[in-house]
């Protein structure tokens, strides 16, 4: 594949130079100076702006050197190239000045606006989205994350073919093609779809395995925190100070791709497990949400989930908002969250910050960097937990005497009734215990 804006499409069958065409199809290039370029009616100024900012702050992170930025108003896109021709004629200008070889959309382009944007710019062309996918791919380190990234590029490329590469047009022949009137751009087809088909198997496979170890998990009754928030919010930095997991901490956008989960005590001695998870953006791609919904099942799975919100970013509120609406695509909803307002280190609280803290019972301040406020963040968690009591009556056989005595270790036993096989016990515990021993009940395991 074409790394810039001329150039012939090639496809290889072996996997390691497939994965390189892959890499050159999409990287941006690191090093390079790009210049950046928001669409924005009249309606939406401030949300473009702040999204535009957003994306100078992605393409840092992808090593790329931000040279400048335009927006341009209007009330709908051009079909061909977005913005109008006297601007994309402006922009050209403005790169040749700065020496911007890469022009970064902050909107998703068709493959045909790609190229008549390449065209005309006469320099390589890239999209939010691609930025987003690219970063993905560099930051992902396990089997998982590698394969979830690569279904979320390869299908995103797919739609775009014949309008990002037209000499695929031309008619080919010869071994593996389906007769001599197969264009190049069917073939390639047929290769991405297989690709994609044998990735999605795949990702089935390591979703089974997921869900064996989650099964196991929860045969062990202990109850699931799960970290959530933007990213850059702390969630990786907060998890090391809970856990001390040594996890990968970087002040960029989307450090940690692969979620982790440690043990953690609680106040009084509870024994909890703690997932950190991949942080939400605004205007997250629907193929990295298809891709990553193994890894982001997680958070459906938790009993309580822990909302990391950057009090020191400006736009801290429409951040949360937008992650409580991941949250809702991802069916999670419903789940309990605690707020946590953390860098507060480096913030003077203002009248939002106050009323949040007022408005929400649950929440709490903290400095993941500098331990301040941790010690009520452990006893919020742990009053969470043991708010959600119910009062259950179970009848354990002697068999199940393990069960007796950890219903002893975890509830209050109000009365007990010791019969021919089995003890009656009436108790008051945490919800995710009382329904943990009834499981094990049903199951008859020992």
């Amino acid at each position: 594949m074409q790394s810039g804006c001329g150039g012939a499409f090639s496809l290889a069958t072996g996997d390691a130079r497939w994965r390189s065409e892959l890499e050159d199809a999409f990287s941006g290039g690191r090093g390079q100076r790009c210049y950046l370029v928001g669409w924005k009616t009249p309606q939406d100024r401030w949300e473009a702006e702040d999204s535009l900012a957003e994306l100078a702050e992605l393409c840092r992170t992808l090593g790329l050197e931000v040279a400048g930025s335009t927006l341009q108003r209007g009330e709908r896109p051009s079909a061909a190239t977005v913005v109008g021709a006297g601007k994309v004629a402006e922009i050209a200008r403005i790169c040749e000045e700065l020496a911007a070889s890469v022009v970064v959309f902050d909107t998703e382009l068709s493959g045909s606006q790609q190229r008549n944007l390449e065209e005309a710019a006469g320099r390589r062309v890239i999209d939010r989205t691609q930025v987003i996918l690219d970063i993905f791919a560099r930051r992902a380190r396990t089997r998982e994350g590698k394969l979830q990234v690569e279904l979320a590029r390869l299908t995103y490329l797919l739609p775009r073919l014949a309008g990002r590469w037209p000499e695929l047009s031309r008619l080919g022949g010869g071994i593996g093609t389906r007769g001599p009137g197969e264009t190049r751009l069917e073939t390639v087809r047929r290769h991405l779809r297989r690709r994609i088909a044998e990735v999605r198997r795949e990702i089935e496979d390591v979703r089974r395995h997921r869900e064996l170890v989650r099964a196991g998990r929860r045969a062990v009754p202990f109850p699931l925190l799960v970290l959530v928030g933007y990213t850059n919010a702390g969630k990786s930095t907060l998890f090391n100070a809970l856990t001390r997991a040594g996890t990968m901490v970087e002040d960029r956008l989307f450090a940690t791709l692969d979620p982790t989960t440690r043990s953690l005590e609680l106040p009084a001695g509870q024994q909890v497990l703690l997932t950190d998870t991949v942080g939400f953006i605004r205007r997250l791609p629907t193929h990295l949400v298809a891709a990553f919904r193994a890894t982001l099942e997680e958070v459906r799975e938790g009993d309580l989930l822990v909302h990391v919100i950057d009090a020191s970013h400006p736009k801290w509120p429409e951040q949360a908002a937008t992650v409580d609406r991941v949250l809702a695509e991802l069916g999670a909803e419903e789940q309990p969250v605690v707020p946590v307002l953390n860098k507060c280190d480096r913030v003077v609280f203002d009248e939002r910050l106050r009323a949040f803290l007022t408005g929400n019972p649950r929440a709490v301040a903290v400095s993941a960097l500098t331990g301040q406020g941790l010690d009520c963040l452990l006893e919020r968690l742990s009053a969470e937990l043991a708010g959600r009591r119910c009062r259950l009556v179970l009848e354990i056989p002697y068999r199940q005497g393990e069960l007796l005595r950890l219903v002893h270790d975890k509830g209050q036993v109000l009365r007990e009734e010791y019969g021919q096989g089995s003890v009656k016990v009436e108790v008051e515990i945490e919800r995710v215990w009382g329904e943990r021993v009834k499981r094990r009940l049903e199951e008859g395991r020992i």
